[in-house]
């Protein structure tokens, strides 16, 4: 092999490193670039059910003031979030379905962020220092506790109120409104009048119920739990009020959503593992 063939084959291997270490140079500078001035935000649903999975909405934010995001993603819990391209100075947001098995109160932190911008070659992480805290609700157990309750009820009887509603005694007669149930069309009156007419009834007032944890006949305090928690949710769908009573805390009757979710939230951190 000639002198000139040896030196051709010198700088071509020069080249080829000089390349190298011009490409991976360019990636690193826009792998740390990608990386930096960017946030994450998750939100979390009001209602999150031990065992059921669930939307969690996470939102990437660009803070740089020029420079776009690319293909960057998220690990939340051996769940990934992805994001293609994120304009400067502006934030998108994906959903990711995830659940916990057990119910009590949780957090998410270590979150850490991945770019495989430019070339895919080289994978950068990023550590966020934070951390988003929340309430795993019981799981929601069918039981027979439910049929009790509303048995007991029965038995001690209902009022009716003078407030208009769809449940028992004919209030009045009138015409019939857009979105009036087509069952309750009194038909003998509309025939008189040739006019659709509906049949206002009066509403029930369910006499409330208190749970008192301490009584509910149920060994297992998991079971006891998610059967205490199936039937707060369905006494207060159907317009039950409800209380409970547990440990030293008394929740008074009522049928509002936050009395449910503040009912449900004692009953998940109880003796919380």
């Amino acid at each position: 092999m000639g002198i000139s063939a040896i030196n051709t084959g010198n700088n071509l291997v020069y080249l080829i490193v000089a390349a190298l270490l011009s490409f991976m140079g360019i990636s690193g500078f826009f792998g740390k670039n990608n990386l930096s001035l960017v946030d994450i935000d998750i939100e979390f649903p009001q209602e999150i059910y031990a065992g059921s999975a669930f939307p969690l909405k996470v939102t990437l934010i660009n803070k740089k003031r020029v420079l776009p995001v690319f293909l960057m993603k998220v690990n939340i819990d051996g769940h990934t979030a992805f994001f293609p391209y994120v304009e400067s100075k502006s934030k998108s947001s994906v959903y990711i379905n995830i659940s916990f098995s057990r119910r009590g109160r949780k957090e998410i932190e270590d979150l850490y962020i991945y770019s495989v911008f430019p070339f895919n070659f080289f994978t950068r992480y990023k550590r966020l220092g934070k951390k988003f805290e929340f309430i795993v609700l019981p799981q929601l157990k069918q039981c027979t506790l439910l049929a009790l309750y509303e048995k007991d009820r029965r038995l001690r009887g209902d009022r009716t109120s003078d407030s208009t509603g769809y449940e028992t005694d004919i209030v009045s007669i009138r015409e019939y409104v857009y979105g009036d149930p087509m069952k309750y069309i009194n038909w003998k009156a509309t025939a008189k009048t040739g006019k659709l007419k509906t049949k206002e009834l009066s509403s029930l007032l369910y006499r409330p119920v208190i749970i008192d944890f301490d009584e509910v006949a149920i060994n297992d305090t998991e079971e006891k739990i998610s059967c205490i928690a199936y039937s707060v949710s369905k006494l207060i769908k159907n317009n039950t009020p409800i209380g409970l009573k547990i440990k030293d805390r008394l929740y008074n009757p009522d049928i509002t959503q936050s009395h449910k979710i503040n009912m449900l939230r004692e009953l998940a951190i109880y003796e919380d593992r």
